[in-house]
């Protein structure tokens, strides 16, 4: 018997870059917001994005670091930090949070992602 994932499990796969976990629970009208780049409306248009994504995460090797976890009935949010490496090159260094809200039949409704791209790739203050 498959245990369903939590609101908690579906956003912290959606944070980790596996979102073929979060596809199940999209609602129809979902919209992710990546804040001062881009909005993304509806099913197919949000996975299209994670697909082009999740292509840029097989390219490099990830480190994700989720730093703090906030549930609140139907609302989950994520900050932490991502190191994207290719062989020894250090590509980039980001802080990022990622705020969820479900609607009353547990499907993600909205993503408001905020990503900060460290200019000094070097460290990660």
């Amino acid at each position: 018997m498959t245990k369903t994932p939590t609101l908690i499990d579906i956003a912290a796969a959606f944070s980790k870059g596996h979102f073929e976990v979060a596809y199940p629970f999209f609602a129809d009208h979902i919209e992710w917001n990546i804040i001062g780049e881009n909005r993304f409306a509806g099913k197919e248009a949000v996975m299209a994005n994670c697909k082009r994504t999740a292509s840029y995460f097989d390219s490099v090797t990830t480190d994700f670091q989720m730093s703090n976890i906030i549930a609140d009935h139907n609302r989950v949010a994520i900050n932490g930090t991502a190191t994207f490496t290719r062989g020894d090159e250090k590509l980039a260094f980001v802080s990022a949070c990622d705020v969820y809200e479900f609607n009353d039949n547990h499907e993600l409704q909205r993503i408001d992602s905020y990503c900060i791209t460290h200019k000094d790739t070097d460290s990660n203050d």
